[in-house]
């Protein structure tokens, strides 16, 4: 399904194709050239689709925030000036060379970016609210905090 998340695709990855699997973050139209950021757990990164390819780049207007894609393409340099130092993957990017349409979305109720959801609108779509990067984090420190001490339980009881 995927060869790395986004999250990995760095320098490291440079000229190799790779597979990735997300959900569409944001898609822009900057006359002729489409850019989607793609987010999966790990982290984000750009996805360019260029229009000498014309079904896919026809594809690709059609995505909205939260379809589930999978995306296979050529990992390159971004072009100077327009790096992103605030992403691990902000001095790369990906050029898509396939695009599968895993799953379709509707408009949801709020974007993840959101800072001040009604509580009881968040509640309502937590399936939802769990995409967003504070919960995803606090899921991770209730999986670490509830791991370790099991772990030192199994050590103990050996």
């Amino acid at each position: 399904m995927r060869s790395h998340y986004c999250g990995q695709v760095n320098e490291t990855l440079l000229d190799q194709e790779v597979r990735l699997a997300g959900w569409v973050h944001r898609r822009r139209d900057h006359g002729g050239v489409i850019f989607v950021d793609l987010r999966d757990r790990e982290g984000l990164v750009q996805v360019v689709f260029d229009p000498d390819r014309a079904e896919l780049f026809a594809d690709a207007e059609r995505l909205r925030s939260e379809y589930v894609v999978s995306v296979k393409g050529k990992v390159r340099h971004r072009p100077k000036g327009t790096e992103n130092a605030n992403l691990a993957s902000g001095k790369v990017e990906l050029l898509a060379l396939e695009m599968q349409i895993l799953n379709r979305s509707e408009t949801p109720p709020f974007m993840l970016d959101e800072e001040d959801i009604n509580e009881e609108r968040r509640l309502q779509f937590r399936y939802i609210d769990l995409r967003r990067p504070v919960m995803q984090q606090r899921l991770r420190l209730r999986h670490k905090t509830i791991k370790t001490p099991r772990e030192s339980a199994v050590i103990r009881s050996q």
